[in-house]
């Protein structure tokens, strides 16, 4: 079952909206890696979600995203499609998982993950399970 694990917000000031955020709901905001704002909303244990911020690309300029963890993202996406959904940004792979985007045949964006080790794996299988 995929989960929702984040969210990322996407505007065209990263750094304006990280602000905004830590100064109105007191969210800890992260130094930017690859221009991405790592935001925790709460304590571990506390229930809730992190996600970040982050400049909007073209396809998704301004608005929120969840991010959702699946097993395989290419079996995600294959389905995603045979259901309306279309991709707008193929599969990107980074240290430790794999992110794509998303769009559903309502015209709602989100995010697709598969982590590669168990590390922040929330359940799902990884990467290295499906070699």
């Amino acid at each position: 079952m995929g989960r929702v694990i984040g969210f990322e917000i996407s505007g065209q000031d990263p750094k304006g909206h990280s602000a905004f955020y830590a100064n109105v709901f007191g969210w800890d905001i992260g130094e930017p890696n690859w221009g991405y704002y790592p935001a925790k909303t709460g304590d571990v244990g506390q229930a809730g979600i992190d996600g970040g911020i982050a400049k909007g690309p073209a396809h998704f300029p301004v608005g929120v995203r969840l991010q959702i963890q699946v097993d395989s993202i290419h079996e995600s996406i294959a389905k995603a499609a045979e259901h309306g959904g279309r991709v707008v940004q193929d599969v990107m792979d980074f240290d430790g998982f794999r992110l794509a985007y998303i769009i559903d045949p309502m015209g709602v964006h989100y995010g697709l993950i598969e982590y590669r080790s168990n590390a922040n794996n929330q359940g799902g299988r990884t990467i290295d399970e499906d070699r």
